[in-house]
């Protein structure tokens, strides 16, 4: 993976828009509370291989980022983001990693199902 390059992201978006994809979003503790009280609450949220279409996308902040994808009834969000990758297999992996480099979010947007 390598730091994000917010044209490069918004690009590969784009093309992914308007057709089948199935969503891996993934947060771990450090990505949404971080900011509470020392540890006493947690949070966590995965879901894989959920199959959406979206209208839009984008991405934006000035790192790190957060990508917005604009579905039928609502919007997928993940915020924190700092890395990406596209791979051979047409999927965009989202990573974002805290300052002691753990991974507190992620985000992959395929055209087939993740195994």
């Amino acid at each position: 993976m390598e730091p994000i390059k917010i044209a490069d992201v918004q690009g590969i978006i784009t093309q992914l828009a308007r057709q089948d994809v199935y969503i891996h979003l993934e947060t771990t503790n450090g990505a949404y509370a971080s900011h509470f009280n020392e540890g006493f609450f947690s949070a966590g949220a995965y879901i894989r291989n959920a199959k959406v279409n979206y209208e839009h996308g984008k991405i934006i902040g000035d790192g790190p980022y957060r990508v917005g994808l604009k579905i039928e009834l609502g919007w997928i969000y993940a915020e924190g983001l700092t890395h990406y990758e596209f791979d051979e297999q047409g999927r965009l992996l989202l990573a974002g990693h805290g300052g002691d480099g753990k991974l507190a979010v992620a985000l992959e947007i395929s055209p087939t199902p993740f195994n």
